[in-house]
């Protein structure tokens, strides 16, 4: 999950810290301290795109929002426009995520999966099984599984939404920590109502799955053998 959710980190609070620096201890302008601390974020996409040597979608919008934003910010000179520009990002995220669900292949899931299987194998046989299809729980399984990067997805975007509203109606001061404030907030509730919702029934699942198999004569069968064959 931290994989997942490392590009919103390192896109928010760098330049938060950035723009502070720039704006309290420098003396830049609030246009030039936003302007400078888009740079960071920027320079980091293209640095993993460069670094990774294979095209990544998500990692280019974020790249195409930066750059096109802070072109546009430079040109219009709104500091209000970069504010509103980190909501990209977040949303940038979310569309992503969503469109994984739509196309079969839920994004959140290699996050919460570590959580779920814990380095156990039997739990990681289970999960093989429920998610592709061949247990009689799988269709539930991937139901919650698509519902856990849904609600990860809509708060994300709920979250850019946000950030946009206030670029335009808060002052910009107070809207460069308070952006930091709204993505925390849409994390925290992410975390609580994919849980609930989703990683809690498909823990039950995935343990009751892991169980059956355990219990099955295949694996007693195995298991004798294994005992017969130490003696």
């Amino acid at each position: 999950m931290l994989d997942t959710v490392r590009p919103l980190i390192v896109d928010v609070a760098v330049p938060l810290g950035a723009y502070y620096l720039l704006k309290d201890a420098l003396g830049a302008s609030t246009f030039s301290a936003l302007a400078w601390s888009s740079v960071v974020p920027a320079a980091r996409t293209l640095w993993s795109l460069v670094r990774e040597r294979r095209t990544n979608a998500l990692a280019g919008l974020i790249l195409a929002v930066n750059v096109v934003s802070l072109l546009a910010g430079c040109l219009s000179g709104d500091p209000r426009l970069m504010l509103a520009k980190d909501g990209a990002v977040s949303s940038t995220i979310g569309i992503g995520i969503l469109l994984s669900v739509r196309l079969g292949r839920p994004m959140m899931s290699t996050g919460v999966r570590p959580f779920l299987v814990k380095g156990d194998p039997a739990k990681e046989a289970a999960w093989q099984r429920l998610v592709s299809g061949v247990s009689p729980r799988s269709a539930a399984f991937r139901g919650y599984e698509r519902t856990f990067s849904v609600v990860w997805g809509l708060a994300l975007l709920a979250e850019c939404a946000a950030r946009v509203v206030g670029a335009y109606t808060v002052p910009v001061d107070t809207m460069v920590w308070l952006g930091t404030v709204f993505l925390v907030a849409a994390m925290a509730i992410a975390f609580v109502v994919s849980g609930a919702r989703a990683a809690e029934p498909m823990e039950k699942l995935l343990a009751a799955e892991t169980a059956e198999a355990l219990n099955s004569p295949e694996a007693e069968g195995n298991s004798s053998l294994a005992i017969s064959t130490h003696r």
